[in-house]
């Protein structure tokens, strides 16, 4: 489905409908369905992943598998209400190979990260939040149009064209494949603090 330049979408349903149909890069084809964002349209924060995952792929819901699991814990600990939060990816199909009978993730290029862009532009169009925090460089990507390092730019508050503010951290999944039991903890609790600095960028914002 190619989306003519004229398109206006009134609802986020609208919105995951015409994602379902997409056919604007090859990652269709391969996917169960498409994922569309979740969350309350009028969300002050925005979470954005990098694409579904398997569980995700085949639930039609964002992090709802492992790495959901994990963010989901961070959330509680760092005071944010996931129901209160609009949670979505840069990509809306699972990118994956097969290795014997499972399928494994495998990162979006910068082709199909630009073609699944206009549906992220739509989803932030219509809830409009005041903080987007990126999970992840391919979220930064597709939010800031440029190659992101997460070294460089964490910690920092950035201010998108349209005035939001972006937070950049690392994408949970990160935190499963970190083996050391203390190295895993303390790369949590740095994503813990990462979700709190958000949450206080988003109270300033509101309170301005």
């Amino acid at each position: 489905m190619e989306v003519e330049p004229d398109t206006t979408f009134k609802s986020l349903r609208q919105v995951a409908v015409a994602e379902g149909a997409c056919t604007r890069c090859p990652l269709y084809k391969d996917a169960t369905q498409a994922v569309p964002g979740e969350g309350p349209s009028g969300a002050a924060f925005m979470l954005v992943g990098e694409q579904p995952g398997d569980k995700e792929d085949l639930a039609g819901k964002p992090f709802v598998g492992p790495a959901g699991r994990v963010l989901d814990e961070a959330l509680r600990d760092a005071g944010i209400a996931r129901e209160q939060t609009f949670v979505t990816n840069a990509v809306k199909h699972f990118k994956h190979e097969m290795r014997g009978k499972r399928r494994l993730h495998k990162r979006p290029n910068n082709y199909e990260i630009g073609r699944c862009k206009i549906w992220l532009d739509w989803e932030r169009n219509l809830v409009k939040p005041s903080t987007i925090v990126a999970l992840g460089v391919t979220a930064a990507r597709s939010l800031t149009g440029r190659a992101v390092t997460i070294g460089k730019v964490r910690g920092r508050t950035l201010a998108m064209a349209d005035g939001t503010l972006l937070v950049v951290t690392i994408h949970p999944s990160a935190l499963l494949r970190i083996e050391d039991v203390d190295e895993r903890r303390a790369a949590y609790r740095s994503f813990v603090a990462d979700l709190k600095a958000a949450a206080a960028v988003r109270s300033r914002a509101g309170n301005n």
